[in-house]
């Protein structure tokens, strides 16, 4: 199935039905740990793209972020998985001292034109999985749209280790959930099935717990998980939304033959039936978990 963070679709199929051998399905198939270690660096082939076409995150999110984790102006916010700088620019406005690591050397560059404004922000190439963390714990750390491509085995312990007692884990998640132009959702799943028969789409509802928040408390490395949700539409001309999709890993590792039909075939939807641009609904999911200020944990969820 395509990757859920990214593509926020689900593919579906008969689970008594065989899976097909085929270069689509393989492209679209994997497990997660093959996803996490090949996919999460495709990124930065196509960072322009990625810089052009992301969409950012809501405001409120960064108030709530800030009312949630205890953070002043001055904080020292550690931000994994940074891109090109949608969120941090966010954080920097606030004021905060940043620390932003990615893997891909495209997207640091274009985060330090991106930042150039903000002294207090040093980009980092990096992978946090094998960072040499820094001596100096942080206030926070942030990581939007970029925490589950870290290693699921160490990732909570590694960012309880950085982080000062009583600091916060922020994690914004992004999905792609039913509203906008809802017929070209059902509609758009025949040019997917041109290039594997058993693929389809359903997308989730809007304001559904996408995200579990107790999946944060696992080893006992922190509690008292807090949740907001936010819905945003974006709209997108043809061409805008054909480059969106060149910037998920999913389509980015399939043939290009294949990618080229598909991509094809979207914009011919786009154009002949839905008037040029089409609108997708983005929920986004902030989770921030706090490091106990001692080691005895008290685990609570509140929403």
């Amino acid at each position: 199935m395509f990757p859920y963070p990214e593509g926020a679709v689900r593919y579906l199929r008969d689970p008594n039905k065989p899976v097909p051998s085929s270069p689509v399905r393989s492209a679209m198939t994997g497990s997660h740990e093959q996803e996490r270690l090949t996919k999460r660096r495709t990124f930065d082939e196509a960072a322009d793209r990625y810089d052009r076409t992301r969409p950012g995150y809501p405001p409120d999110l960064f108030d709530d972020l800030a009312a949630l984790g205890d953070l002043q102006s001055g904080a020292r916010v550690l931000e994994i998985g940074c891109g090109t700088g949608q969120a941090t620019r966010e954080l920097a406005r606030r004021g905060y001292a940043i620390v932003a690591i990615d893997v891909g050397e495209n997207l640091a560059r274009l985060a330090r034109r991106n930042l150039g404004e903000f002294p207090d922000v040093e980009i980092v190439v990096a992978d946090f999985d094998t960072w040499e963390l820094p001596r100096t714990p942080f206030d926070a750390i942030v990581a939007a749209t970029a925490f589950h491509w870290l290693d699921p085995a160490t990732r909570l312990s590694r960012c309880a280790e950085v982080l000062r007692p009583g600091g916060s884990l922020c994690v914004i998640d992004t999905d792609h959930v039913a509203g906008g132009t809802e017929q070209f959702w059902i509609d758009v799943q025949d040019c997917y099935r041109r290039l594997d028969p058993d693929a389809g789409f359903r997308l989730p509802a809007a304001n559904m717990a996408l995200r579990p928040p107790e999946e944060l408390l696992v080893g006992g490395h922190f509690a008292a998980v807090q949740c907001r949700q936010y819905l945003t539409d974006v709209t997108y001309r043809a061409s805008d939304y054909i480059e969106l999709l060149t910037t998920y890993s999913d389509h980015l590792a399939l043939p290009h033959e294949g990618l080229e039909a598909l991509l094809g075939c979207v914009r011919v939807l786009i154009e002949s039936l839905y008037g040029g641009s089409v609108t997708k609904r983005y929920q986004f999911t902030l989770r921030v978990a706090r490091k106990p200020p001692s080691a005895a944990a008290s685990h609570s969820l509140t929403t």
